[in-house]
């Protein structure tokens, strides 16, 4: 999707070099429906920027997420960083086993929920593994917390609609040493 809207042509324009991480279901990355698998995901995420620490970021929804726990994980890998479609659900378990099935399925016409709606026809017309996007769903993990977020040391531009599901971002930008909505 990045490639597809422009953005990362964007950013080489402006002299960045752009590293391209697939998350599991997206774009070119191997596809699995195992959700043990993706079970490191961000351990992936830290070996793909290793190499080029510290690096400037930008992450949209589970790709935020996973950027703010490497933050908090290891600080010195990231720069800076710009998280896109996430606020206070990062603090929220929320089921995703709806989503995962209407992506099995391909039955987003079926879903009750208007975001399952969107997320399965997302999925599908960019192009994404559906399968593979809902073992990814399924995967283990654990929301983060104000006490992960309190070790990144990075500024962090927080940026989300007044209108979006996953707001507000009030506790999420109170629990970041250094951001901005």
């Amino acid at each position: 999707g990045w490639e597809h809207n422009g953005w990362t042509d964007l950013l080489a324009d402006a002299g960045r070099k752009v590293l391209r991480v697939d998350l599991p279901g997206h774009g070119e990355s191997a596809p699995t429906t195992d959700p043990a698998a993706f079970a490191d995901v961000q351990g992936t995420l830290a070996e793909v920027i290793a190499p080029h620490a510290p690096v400037d970021a930008v992450g949209f929804s589970t790709g935020a997420r996973l950027l703010l726990g490497l933050a908090a994980q290891d600080p010195a890998r990231l720069r800076k960083l710009v998280v896109i479609g996430v606020g206070d659900n990062l603090f929220r378990v929320e089921d995703r086993e709806p989503l995962a099935r209407a992506l099995e399925s391909g039955e987003e016409v079926a879903a009750e929920d208007i975001g399952v709606q969107l997320f399965v026809r997302l999925a599908r017309t960019a192009g994404n593994d559906p399968q593979a996007l809902a073992a990814f769903l399924r995967r283990p993990d654990r929301p983060l917390t104000e006490d992960d977020l309190a070790r990144v040391a990075c500024p962090v531009l927080v940026v989300l609609g007044d209108r979006d599901f996953s707001g507000p971002a009030d506790r999420l930008v109170g629990a970041l040493p250094d951001a901005e909505l």
